[in-house]
């Protein structure tokens, strides 16, 4: 298990591949996101993005699982606290595969309770190309490592 203590700033690493069709965007958008570039072929490829697309909130469910499959799910994780500085930089499209980026930004003990801390992460969701989908800061409490 990874304690507050294991964190370091400036560590990074990727983790998963994560490939997005056109039927589960199609699906996602039905149920949540119903807009014409993420429900039909001909809308999306008269829009902006010129093809169908994934919907930001399709591309954070997909950072989730790609996180929640990673090495950090086993993390003594309290609670999240809040995410910061969403971005959607690029849009996921039909056939891209997608991984998870974590960055450690800081790391701060608590004042008030020993036996936990603060991490902040940079977490950026990444195409095959390296480009950046969404990013954003997850801000986590973490247990401290237990004194044995």
């Amino acid at each position: 298990m990874k304690y507050f203590e294991d964190y370091e700033v400036g560590e990074s690493f990727e983790h998963g591949a994560y490939e997005v069709s056109a039927e589960e965007i199609m699906a996602f958008a039905r149920k949540y996101d119903p807009q014409p570039f993420h429900l039909d072929l001909e809308a999306a490829a008269a829009s902006v993005f010129g093809g169908l697309t994934a919907s930001g909130f399709h591309t954070v469910a997909i950072q989730g699982a790609l996180m929640h499959s990673s090495p950090e799910a086993g993390a003594a994780v309290i609670a999240g606290l809040g995410w910061d500085e969403v971005r959607f930089s690029n849009p996921a499209r039909v056939g891209d595969t997608l991984s998870v980026r974590f960055t450690c930004l800081e790391t701060r003990p608590s004042a008030s309770k020993p036996d936990r801390g603060i991490v902040r992460n940079k977490v950026e969701v990444l195409n095959q190309d390296g480009q950046v989908v969404v990013s954003s800061v997850h801000n986590l409490l973490m247990g401290r490592r237990p004194a044995d």
